[in-house]
């Protein structure tokens, strides 16, 4: 086996129910001023194919790329060079059922700042276990 083959990491994920109508979650995860909020500052936009960047401080500014936007259930985005984000909304009787994936993991890469992939994913799946939490309170208030 070449050093070539893919290993992939298990993509991280996070099931919550939110308190909060799908509306209101949908514009936490799907416009500039609701993912900076709880995330990260940035210049998204739910525009299919919208490059934007998400400003991750001490590592600088992150480039992103928007793939699917499907009002009020899904929106995903490319994040850095090998990352994927997607955000799934379900309607459940006033309350939504949110579920984050991060995806595009590999025990052979590393990021673009050389960090290799499995200690970060790691230390971002403890990061996502917080900012679900910060979401929650953030549509929740």
């Amino acid at each position: 086996m070449g050093n070539e083959t893919q290993q992939t990491l298990e993509d991280i994920k996070y099931t919550l129910v939110y308190n909060a109508p799908i509306n209101k979650v949908w514009d936490a995860v799907a416009t500039s001023e609701g993912l900076a909020a709880w995330f990260m500052p940035n210049d998204m936009k739910p525009v299919e194919g919208h490059e934007f960047h998400l400003n991750a401080g001490q590592f600088g500014m992150s480039p992103c790329k928007v793939t699917e936007v499907n009002p009020p259930n899904r929106l995903s985005f490319n994040w850095g060079k090998d990352w994927t984000l997607t955000f799934e909304l379900k309607e459940l009787e006033g309350k939504t059922e949110f579920t984050l994936i991060h995806g595009g993991w590999d025990i052979n890469k590393a990021t673009e700042f050389g960090a290799p992939h499995a200690p970060i994913r790691e230390n971002m799946n403890q990061g996502w276990a917080g900012l679900v939490k910060k979401l929650q309170g953030y549509v929740e208030a």
